[in-house]
């Protein structure tokens, strides 16, 4: 049996092991094969050596986690052990980060795909990002735009999506308009609310900054010096999504997100985003990037089921 002890120096293992242990616990579950028992600032694992290698690499990222940021979550200790990503990406490296969330969390393209839509980003001003849920396109493309804004290499954020369940007529629905659309667009809310603070985030849509809406409130504007990201584009119609691409104005980037294995539009009704992708896909300064199931960050059992959905549609075929 191979042991190794970390000395936990200038660490409080009270935030580092976490209430009740749970950051600890967290660990554990990393590492079935190993024993790991913690006294005080000493942390001791046991058994396989290869193991306990691995162990001591992630152990001291999140060592450099905590002294960055003087606090530890079972969220960031996910996002540093998941082993499903650790075999399919490279190290990770600071260069990579695109923001530092709310909880010091580094949000970053964690999957090859993912990092071919940041590049097609640094290099294209339009660029359309095809796959299936849960492989982070939405996620990677506000991560992009609040780097934007962080950097000043735009004055707003527009984040935008087609209220298909409500065919955009929002009237029957009740309370204000912000109440009406708001279910349509909380998604867009939560990843916002992952990279900026509370209280910023709403000075920001309170004054503008960031103005989150449906597809039907782009048409007929000119949208300049900003970031502009239209979610869930599958269910735009033909007419809906050619509307959105031509109100682009200068110094603006446009990320186009869907899923066209998911179009919720009525039968016999053209998927905008389909028809983009052969109008548009062979324009050289427009870039397609097309993420699949390896690309899939949400829960495991995700991956599953979308192989199992893909399995069922092609044997239906």
């Amino acid at each position: 049996m191979f042991e190794k002890s970390f000395d936990l120096e200038g660490v409080d293992p009270v935030v580092f092991y976490g209430a009740n242990n749970s950051n600890l616990d967290k660990i554990r579950t990393y590492f079935p094969k190993l024993k790991v028992v913690a006294r005080g600032h000493v942390l001791k694992v046991m058994g396989d050596e290869q193991e306990t290698n691995r162990f001591e690499m992630k152990i001291k990222e999140l060592f450099e986690q905590y002294h960055n940021f003087h606090k530890l979550s079972v969220e960031t200790i996910a996002l540093f052990m998941n082993d499903e990503l650790e075999n399919e990406t490279s190290k990770v490296q600071d260069s990579d980060v695109l923001v530092f969330g709310n909880s010091g969390k580094p949000v970053k393209a964690r999957t090859p795909n993912q990092r071919k839509l940041v590049e097609a980003c640094d290099k294209k001003d339009l660029v359309f990002a095809i796959g299936p849920a849960g492989t982070g396109k939405t996620y990677t493309a506000i991560a992009l735009a609040v780097r934007a804004l962080k950097n000043r290499e735009i004055k707003k954020i527009i984040l935008s999506r087609p209220a298909v369940e409500a065919g955009e007529q929002l009237g029957f629905l009740p309370g204000d308009l912000k109440e009406k659309i708001d279910p349509y667009l909380q998604p867009l809310y939560d990843a916002l609310g992952d990279m900026i603070p509370p209280r910023k985030l709403e000075d920001f849509i309170k004054d503008n900054v960031i103005e989150i809406a449906p597809l039907a409130f782009m048409r007929g504007r000119t949208l300049s010096n900003a970031f502009v990201i239209l979610d869930e584009a599958q269910n735009t119609t033909v007419n809906q999504l050619k509307m959105f691409l031509t109100r682009m104005g200068l110094n603006t980037k446009i990320i186009v997100t869907g899923d066209t294995t998911q179009i919720d539009l009525p039968r016999k009704t053209a998927s905008g985003l389909v028809q983009a992708m052969d109008i548009l896909s062979n324009i050289k300064d427009i870039a397609v990037v097309k993420l699949n199931q390896s690309d899939i960050v949400r829960h495991k059992l995700v991956r599953d089921i979308v192989k199992a959905y893909d399995k069922y549609q092609a044997e239906k075929d």
